[in-house]
C-alpha cells in the first residue's frame, strides 16, 4: 500500500470554479506535482510556475531568471523538495502559481491522506474546461468567454480562430486525463528536452 494525498486544485477566480481532484503518492515532489497539475488541468507547460506554502516559495532554480526575482536563494528547489516534506495533514491549502503574466493562481487542499495500491498519480474528478493559455488571466477569459457566446460579435470569428476552430468550456475530458498521467515520466522528459 502507498500512502497518498487526494489533492483538490481550483482555478482561483472562477465561477462555476474550473476544478480537478487528484491522488498523488506523498513523496511526490513538487517539480512533478506541477507536471501533474499541468496535465489535469489542461495547461501546455510553458510558462514559469511556483508554490506558496506556509511562507515559502517552492520553484524550479533557474540562473536564467535570478536577476528577475525568479531562481535566487529565497526559492526552495521543487525538484527535490516532497510533498511530505511539507505536508503533515489533512486540510492544508497552498498555491500553485502558473504564467506569471497571465498569473494563473490555484488553491491546493489537501482532502484525505489515504493508503492505495491503485496506479499513482491519478485524476479522479474534476469540473469544466481549462482557459486556454495566454488569454489575459481570469479578466481575459471570461471576456473571451463573452465574445465566443454568439457568432453576432464582431470579435467571434478573429477569436474562434485564435483559439483553433474550437473551445468548449464545459469540456471535461477524464479518460484523457488519465491517459495522460499513465505515460507522466514520458512527458516530463520531453518537457526536459524542450528546455535545453
Amino acid at each position: 500500500m502507498i500512502k497518498a494525498f487526494q489533492i483538490k486544485i481550483t482555478l482561483d477566480n472562477t465561477k462555476p470554479a474550473i476544478w480537478r481532484r487528484i491522488l498523488v503518492e506523498s513523496d511526490t515532489t513538487f517539480f512533478k506535482l506541477h507536471h501533474i497539475i499541468q496535465i489535469a488541468m489542461g495547461w501546455a507547460n510553458y510558462h514559469l510556475f511556483e508554490f506558496k506554502i506556509a511562507g515559502y516559495r517552492i520553484g524550479k532554480i533557474s540562473e536564467e531568471f535570478a536577476d528577475m526575482g525568479y531562481g535566487n536563494d529565497k526559492l526552495v528547489d521543487c525538484e527535490i523538495t516532497k510533498l511530505s516534506d511539507v505536508l503533515s495533514g489533512e486540510k492544508e491549502n497552498f498555491k500553485y502559481d502558473y504564467d506569471f503574466g497571465d498569473s494563473w493562481t490555484h488553491t491546493i487542499t489537501v482532502e484525505k491522506i489515504i493508503e492505495t495500491n491503485q496506479y499513482l498519480p491519478s485524476c479522479i474528478k474534476g469540473k469544466l474546461n481549462c482557459p486556454p493559455e495566454d488569454c489575459g488571466g481570469v479578466y481575459g477569459f471570461y471576456h473571451l468567454l463573452k465574445i465566443i457566446s454568439t457568432k453576432k460579435n464582431k470579435e467571434y470569428k478573429e477569436i474562434i480562430e485564435w483559439l483553433g476552430g474550437h473551445y468548449d468550456p464545459k469540456e471535461f475530458d477524464l479518460a484523457t486525463i488519465k491517459n495522460e498521467l499513465l505515460h507522466l515520466d514520458d512527458y516530463i522528459k520531453e518537457w526536459n528536452k524542450s528546455e535545453e
